[in-house]
């Protein structure tokens, strides 16, 4: 591993400022594509908000657009590259590690276990992977620094010949793996055009807008459906106009929606709490792997008052853009989806410190029945992600 670290990172330099030469003209969706997770939903709700913004915040808003995405990035001195390279070490050490920290096997084994050990492997392979992201994330913005500004043709053919060289070195020294992975960030990177010459970029997706597929934010219709449920009836939501609906995502193997049904039985008990009000609870499985025979147990033993449906196509989970087990939607009498997120603020029974235990999709359908707006429209759903099919 050591013997190859500095040719690998070296590659990547190449590679990044090859690309950034290829990618002229692509300033703001590369931007886009470096925000966090966080930054862009900022970005969305600002896009959304614009045209009820006042003047100042409208320019605001703008000047913080050119910031970030008008200007083009200065080439670093020698000095400077050298520090980047030497963070960019430090992050692939970090990204090492939270690999080798999780067995190779845990992930087979992890269903014989009990419970509690369960949760505990699920909570380190989640650290891990959220140690990877965090890495990778950092390699990233680190690449970014080293890019510089793009440059024209006779540049453009420079980088591309210096990858070149580096893949023939690679292949000379019988480095197979080196050349393999050359091969490949090169056909992630930029097509080949006739002749020869860097052809143009795949265009990149743009992210979904809040009213097409793969989002349901709070105040936007909710998307129709019909699914069967895991005992051969169908349920559809068109049958439910004009009463309140929550559409409640679950996969029981999960250990965050366990708490809800093992350590107590909060969704059970709010489905009981409003029957009587004109609330329909709908649970959805959008679990690939999941079967019906398990699915028909869980709902004996638990004893739901509500079917579960069968979304193991991931259609309407990805159109409501349903991101986590539990994910909560309230659907109000008229239609739009008064409600997005969490079930509570209380992951595995952890309120925040200094906080009260709030149990959002309880608050939200009091106000609706009570005809009042919903205080908190949006939340961030937490949970295990929805294993839907590749």
């Amino acid at each position: 591993m050591k013997r190859h670290t500095i040719p690998l990172v070296t590659v990547l330099v190449v590679l990044t400022t090859a690309c950034a030469a290829f990618g002229q003209g692509q300033g703001g969706r590369q931007g886009f594509q470096n925000l966090s997770e966080a930054e862009r939903e900022r970005l969305r709700d600002a896009r959304e908000r614009f045209d009820t913004m006042s003047p100042e915040e409208r320019e605001k808003f703008r000047a913080e657009m050119r910031e970030r995405f008008g200007s083009r990035r200065q080439m670093l001195g020698r000095e400077q590259q050298l520090e980047v390279i030497a963070a960019i070490q430090g992050q692939l050490a970090k990204l090492k590690a939270a690999v080798e920290s999780i067995d190779p096997d845990a992930r087979s084994r992890v269903r014989d276990l009990p419970d509690d050990e369960r949760a505990k492997l699920r909570e380190k392979m989640m650290a891990s992977m959220r140690e990877r992201q965090t890495a990778l994330r950092a390699i990233n913005e680190h690449l970014a620094k080293l890019g510089g500004p793009g440059r024209p043709g006779p540049d453009t053919r420079g980088s591309a010949g210096e990858l070149k060289a580096i893949y023939d070195l690679a292949v000379k020294e019988k480095a197979t793996e080196t050349a393999k992975s050359i091969e490949k960030l090169m056909a992630r990177y930029r097509r080949q055009s006739p002749g020869g010459m860097p052809g143009p970029r795949p265009r990149m997706e743009r992210p979904p807008r809040p009213d097409r597929p793969g989002q349901a934010d709070s105040g936007r219709r909710a998307r129709p459906f019909a699914l069967p449920t895991f005992d051969g009836k169908t349920v559809n939501l068109a049958d439910y106009k004009g009463k309140t609906v929550v559409l409640e995502w679950l996969n029981f193997e999960c250990p965050f929606v366990k708490h809800h049904y093992d350590k107590g039985s909060t969704m059970i008990d709010l489905a009981k709490k409003y029957k009587d009000q004109d609330v329909v609870w709908l649970a959805i499985n959008s679990t690939s792997n999941t079967t019906p025979a398990a699915n028909a147990a869980f709902a004996a033993k638990k004893k739901l008052p509500y079917p579960i449906l069968d979304d193991r196509s991931g259609k309407v989970g990805r159109a409501y853009g349903a991101k986590t087990t539990p994910h909560m939607f309230v659907i109000s009498p008229n239609g739009s989806i008064a409600y997005n997120g969490a079930i509570d603020n209380s992951p595995l029974g952890k309120t925040p410190a200094g906080q009260k235990l709030v149990n959002y999709v309880d608050k939200a359908l009091a106000e609706v029945i009570a005809g009042k707006e919903v205080s908190t429209r949006n939340t961030k759903s937490y949970g295990c992600s929805v294993k839907y099919p590749k």
